[in-house]
């Protein structure tokens, strides 16, 4: 199974190539413009120069199964067109594009081409997230913070707030019926965003702050007076009475806490099945995010 692997930047080395690379009966290409950086994680991972490439038609020229897309944002649409164009399954690295329009293009394309496209939502896949789905869900609260980091609403909402969008939307236990965004917005950058998103019988809340003094990732979900907060992806702690705590095993990789390994393979099992994936879901979140991206653009107007 011939995979390429486009962009090399340090999600891409850090999180997908230790589990890509450790997959039995794959043979890993990698496609990056900068022939330094191609060299360098190609050696180590002693690849040969065949399967080094500094350009998209040669990547497409070796045949490829399935690609996984990690270069920037900005590149996206123009990349992932030629891979569904050209019947290659491919995984994006969140988010699809930065507009709605390109991302539902995008999504149109794969139905159209009858291709697989698979967005990189990792934390429906962490074992502390999926864990919250047995858990009572009448209050979901989720904080994703930085520290010193306050950037262009657009870009950091459609680059890193999309994980708590999205993290909502998977936890929330029933349809959505009000959504409400509420931000600070100073010089143009985006301090700080609150989503709150109503159903029958439960609310869901989300913030982030990048001004917030910590870097920190707190899930919690509570109802029926119990209580499990999931601290960094890596600690659960269940409070019903005296809290229980679960750490992660010593020996767990960073990508199987994150969701990221399990992600992977499924999309590889979806591929290696002749399985077609929708991208709807993930688009539903776009959406979203576009909605909360207006509504702060909104504010800062009004500012």
């Amino acid at each position: 199974m011939k995979v390429g692997c486009i962009g090399l930047g340090d999600i891409a080395r850090k999180a997908y190539l230790p589990v890509l690379s450790t997959q039995p009966g794959l043979e890993l290409h990698l496609q990056t413009r900068t022939p330094a950086t191609l060299h360098q994680v190609a050696d180590t991972l002693r690849l040969p120069g065949e399967r080094r490439h500094t350009s998209l038609d040669s990547l497409l020229a070796a045949g490829l199964d399935a690609a996984f897309v990690h270069a920037p944002t900005t590149v996206h649409p123009e990349i992932v067109t030629r891979l569904l164009e050209a019947g290659v399954p491919t995984y994006v690295d969140k988010p699809l594009a930065y507009e709605l329009a390109d991302s539902a293009r995008l999504v149109d394309l794969a139905e159209q081409q009858g291709v697989c496209l698979f967005t990189g939502f990792n934390r429906r896949y962490a074992p502390g997230y999926t864990q919250c789905l047995d858990h009572p869900r009448e209050l979901i609260l989720m904080q994703k913070n930085r520290i010193g980091l306050p950037e262009e609403p657009r870009s950091m909402i459609l680059d890193d707030f999309i994980h708590v969008v999205d993290t909502l939307r998977f936890l929330a236990p029933g349809p959505v019926d009000d959504v409400t965004v509420r931000a600070r917005v100073r010089d143009g950058l985006l301090h700080h965003v609150v989503l709150q998103l109503g159903g029958d019988g439960f609310t869901a809340l989300g913030v982030m702050n990048r001004l917030s003094g910590s870097a920190e990732e707190i899930l919690e979900v509570s109802g029926q007076d119990s209580k499990r907060q999931v601290l960094n992806l890596a600690e659960v702690i269940d409070h019903k009475g005296q809290p229980t705590v679960r750490r992660r095993g010593d020996w767990v990789p960073v990508a199987r806490q994150r969701g990221i390994e399990q992600a992977v393979l499924t999309f590889l099992d979806a591929v290696r099945a002749g399985r077609v994936l929708s991208a709807r879901d993930a688009l539903a979140t776009h959406e979203l995010c576009e909605r909360v991206v207006r509504a702060v653009q909104d504010r800062s107007d009004a500012a």
